[in-house]
């Protein structure tokens, strides 16, 4: 067995990895790469191996770094199946939809500023659609057959709706076994990571490998003195979040804080057609559900995801309108990382009035726009205008869906460490992914590897 990761290798974008079963090829999430515009160009529409070879893919969640060349790699030549839980399946079709709509409006935009630009987009709505029809969902803790010689079941992943970790068994009782991206206990809408019993490979992912988060119970008690402060001085939030997952659980607490009297009534714009529709689908997923939401609002029969003083926008023109509120409110919008949609447009508006506060809850990987607002470099690029970072900003790390260092080593020392043999390290930088090594090794983790792009790895 070999192990190659093409993607997500000493970077946190574009996770995918093949494993060569005896001849047998799979693929573990084939995600869209993001960051420079060109780097990322190149990356995303070449393939180092034919897709054609793979027999199936096994895809852990919807997020874009994981699921968003999928639509690529069936137009490519891939014709196998792509495996995944029923609600990963519906919050990927949304995602690789929405990437589609982002393409074309790219191109769109490239073609008027550079007539000459040969950009086209990596795919249409239409390959997102054919490749919606090779996808199989599996519930939780059924075990289905990948290929001859291996099956696999999915564990819950924690990280967002329909996340999995992917367990993989060989006919000779080798195990290994892909966190995907491993979440975190505590989270208000979905279960903790379930167990996934004893493996011989962890393929574990490193994105805070080197940093940990602020203890979860904080997250309310935080958001409720960013709005409170932020109200004070008759500013806005903008908090740029990823549609899916991030904004439902700001929701969640938003609603949860104003309930209880913890902070004003105010007007909340989920500023996302992407977002608003995900949330649609959290409200049909019930299944992937944790006890506090279910005993909290549903046993009441009070809806999380819609109540007085929620809104969600849909046409260009609300959201154009958003800027003529004088009020103290605040907007929900996306992309997480500040690279594309509506969230440019509040930036562009907002950044540089002091009185108002930018709300980083998500990870901003290198060379994002994200991440130069949330390094407060003085001066950043809109749209390829310079604005001066004059707003607040402010870093909540409680509502990171990926588990830290910390979490991550609690979890592995719940494994049979007599029986793994070796863990690999991926979706990280190098930094973090260096210290996690090292705090697995202490912690008796016999072998650790820090995955290099396109290297073969032998799996005895």
């Amino acid at each position: 067995m070999k192990l190659t990761s093409y993607g997500a290798a000493l970077e946190v974008t574009g996770s995918n990895h093949v494993l060569d079963i005896g001849g047998r090829k799979i693929a573990v999430d084939c995600g869209m790469f993001q960051g420079h515009r060109i780097d990322a160009e190149k990356k995303n529409r070449e393939f180092k191996y034919d897709p054609s070879e793979l027999e199936a893919v096994i895809l852990t969640h919807g997020h874009c770094d994981h699921c968003g060349r999928l639509p690529h790699l069936c137009a490519s030549g891939f014709q196998g199946n792509i495996f995944s839980t029923p609600a990963c399946r519906d919050i990927a079709g949304l995602i690789m939809a929405d990437t589609a709509h982002i393409q074309a409006k790219d191109a769109e935009w490239l073609r008027k500023k550079k007539p000459d630009h040969p950009f086209q987009p990596l795919y249409g709505i239409d390959e997102v659609v054919e490749s919606l029809n090779q996808f199989m969902t599996v519930g939780y803790g059924r075990s289905f057959h990948v290929t001859d010689g291996a099956k696999c079941v999915f564990r819950d992943a924690g990280h967002i709706l329909g996340s999995a970790m992917a367990v993989i068994e060989l006919e000779d009782g080798r195990r290994i076994a892909f966190t995907g991206d491993m979440g975190r206990a505590g989270l208000p809408i979905i279960r903790d990571p379930q167990p996934i019993g004893d493996v011989d490979y962890l393929i574990c992912e490193g994105t805070y490998g080197d940093r940990l988060h602020d203890p979860i119970e904080d997250a309310e008690k935080e958001l409720a003195q960013v709005v409170n402060e932020t109200v004070e001085r008759g500013g806005r939030i903008i908090i740029p979040a990823f549609a899916v997952e991030r904004t439902q659980e700001l929701v969640y607490y938003l609603h949860k804080l104003t309930r209880e009297g913890k902070i004003p009534e105010l007007d909340i714009y989920v500023d996302s057609p992407m977002g608003t529709n995900a949330t649609s689908i959290f409200r049909v997923h019930q299944e992937c559900y944790g006890p506090e939401i279910r005993e909290v609002f549903l046993e009441d029969h009070v809806n999380p995801f819609g109540f007085d003083g929620l809104h969600f926008t849909s046409s260009v023109a609300e959201s154009k309108k958003l800027n003529e509120l004088t009020k103290p409110h605040i907007v929900i919008s996306s992309s997480g990382m500040c690279e594309a949609g509506r969230i440019l447009h509040h930036l562009k508006n907002n950044i540089e009035n002091p009185n108002n506060t930018i709300l980083i809850v998500g990870y901003m990987a290198a060379h994002t726009l994200g991440r130069r607002i949330a390094d407060r470099l003085p001066e950043v690029k809109i749209f390829g205008e310079s604005y001066r970072l004059r707003a607040k900003v402010k870093i909540l790390n409680t509502f990171s869906a990926h588990a830290d260092y910390n979490e991550i080593l609690r979890y592995v020392k719940k494994l049979n460490l007599t029986r793994l043999r070796k863990m690999f390290l991926v979706h990280g930088e190098d930094h973090a992914l260096e210290n996690l090594r090292g705090l697995l090794l202490e912690a008796g983790v016999k072998a650790v590897e820090i995955v290099e792009p396109e290297t073969e790895y032998e799996l005895p």
